[in-house]
């Protein structure tokens, strides 16, 4: 099932239901059937996803550099939370700027 959100401010974002509902909850929210992610709340919302991002990128550092220590192959470029969020992202910013909310329905 796909999820779309919606703003005044950005082309809309089209996802895969499971991501959609990762990323809300980093975010603070839940996937409902309809929702919104308010203007007033992206601040927050967008330094969370940032820390997220930021986290798995220094996860991904610290086991590569121990895999590459022990002599282990190294893995494919992975489709990491950057990637994948990069969107929805670019959407709060986006919307943050212009002071608009963001909605979202199933």
């Amino acid at each position: 099932m796909m999820v779309t959100f919606k703003s005044s401010a950005a082309p809309d974002v089209l996802m895969l239901r499971d991501l959609a509902q990762y990323l809300l909850g980093l975010v603070g929210k839940r996937l409902d059937a309809r929702g919104v992610i308010l203007h007033d709340e992206l601040p927050v919302a967008i330094r969370r996803l940032e820390t997220a991002i930021a986290d798995e990128e220094r996860t991904e550092r610290v086991l590569e550099a121990f895999q590459h220590s022990h002599g282990g192959q190294q893995g494919p470029a992975g489709n990491g939370l950057s990637r994948r969020a990069w969107p929805f992202l670019d959407m709060m910013r986006e919307a943050q700027k212009q002071s608009a909310d963001i909605i979202w329905g199933l």
